[in-house]
């Protein structure tokens, strides 16, 4: 099959011939060979292929295909476009082969010998085919690829001699900086921390592919997760019909426990986990143990006995549950009240430092300064 090609034209005033110089652009992102139909008719139709560098894997893919790919990748780039116009200059197609590199300079020059070459010769058409597209996510490969260059012989030293232990703090740094930039409303920073957090998650997933006894990598994690959402969400992935979300949160929670198989009411909850949110976390398991509502009472016997003596305990959960009765999560509520607080009185803190109230800064600049001068030791005498 051959691809029809244009008779002489007129482009700013220069004159066209029927060569053909074909720039391929291709995403590094996306398998050797995996291009489209208009770019695979265009390699098998060229005279010749050229690329510079190209990814690994393409000079296979398009042996394959009977395309013979010749590599300039050891010539000036100035060489390569010129190479590219006089091969087309003759009446041949040639394909140029997008590197994943983006190839810099090479427009330029090509333009450039486009330019001298229309003083003697006429002008082969140039166009510009896409061969593969981006896929949603598939940036997300960018990342797998720098942490792994990070972490490999000639990498970071920093970053090859960390573990999962000493990568804890971050992971808990982030994941705060998350919530906080959410509690603002700022996208900006949300996006960022996003950003931070899910290098947290491929970089431990990099150090586990080296455990001795137990490796796992990135997809493997990827792939548990896939695994886990269409086991649980059975209306969409199956034949289950539910009736709102409260129906669908109820299987998910079935599930989980026939999949984790887990004999104490609490086990799993993480002991670590900020107090408010553990223990609203902790009595949601509790009254589900006992039915939902506990009409009978009988949660509120056994948290009243757990905290007998300590009144302050005591009136701390009876608000996390009065809390989560009205689908309030505790930890947010009170998370987001001192973000307010801070909005109030802290200029230095406060996302819009003009809208703190001037009383109330007069207000703690007073009282803190009572306490320094009431400071023993402190001060002239």
């Amino acid at each position: 099959m051959t691809v029809p090609m244009p008779g002489p034209a007129s482009v700013d005033g220069l004159t066209t011939g029927d060569g053909r110089v074909v720039l391929l652009l291709t995403s590094p992102r996306v398998g050797p060979g995996q291009l489209t139909w208009s770019a695979w008719d265009a390699l098998r139709t060229a005279d010749r292929v050229l690329a510079a560098d190209p990814g690994p894997g393409w000079a296979e893919a398009l042996a394959e295909a009977e395309v013979r790919l010749v590599d300039l990748g050891d010539v000036p780039v100035d060489r390569r476009a010129r190479d590219l116009v006089e091969t087309a200059t003759g009446g041949r197609s040639v394909v140029w082969l997008g590197s994943p590199d983006g190839d810099p300079g090479l427009t330029d020059a090509l333009a450039e010998h486009l330019g001298l070459s229309a003083q003697t010769a006429d002008l082969p058409e140039v166009e510009v085919i896409t061969g593969s597209y981006d896929v949603p996510g598939s940036r997300l490969l960018d990342l797998v690829a720098v942490m792994d260059r990070l972490r490999s012989p000639g990498g970071c030293p920093w970053d090859a001699e960390q573990t999962h232990l000493s990568l804890l703090p971050y992971l808990l740094e982030e994941a705060h900086e998350v919530l906080e930039a959410v509690d603002r409303g700022d996208r900006a920073h949300l996006r960022e921390e996003l950003g931070d957090l899910l290098l947290q998650v491929v970089f431990h997933a990099r150090v586990a592919e080296e455990d001795p006894d137990d490796p796992f990598s990135v997809d493997d994690v990827a792939a548990g997760i896939v695994a886990k959402l269409v086991h649980r969400h059975p209306h969409v992935f199956a034949e289950v019909e539910v009736d709102g979300p409260a129906a669908v949160e109820a299987n998910w929670e079935r599930l989980k426990a026939e999949e984790k198989g887990r004999r104490g009411v609490f086990e799993g909850i993480p002991a670590t986990l900020p107090a408010l949110a553990r223990a609203q976390k902790m009595l949601s398991r509790l009254e589900r143990a006992v039915g939902r509502g506990d009409a009978t009472g009988e949660v509120g016997a056994v948290l009243d006995a757990a905290v007998a003596g300590d009144p302050v305990a005591a009136g701390l959960l009876r608000v996390v549950r009065e809390a989560a009765a009205g689908g309030t999560d505790a930890e947010t509520a009170l998370r987001a009240a001192l973000t307010r607080l801070v909005d109030a009185v802290d200029p230095v803190g406060a996302a819009d430092p003009d809208a703190v109230d001037p009383d109330a800064v007069d207000l703690v600049a007073e009282t803190r300064g009572a306490a320094g001068r009431s400071r023993p030791g402190e001060g002239g005498g």
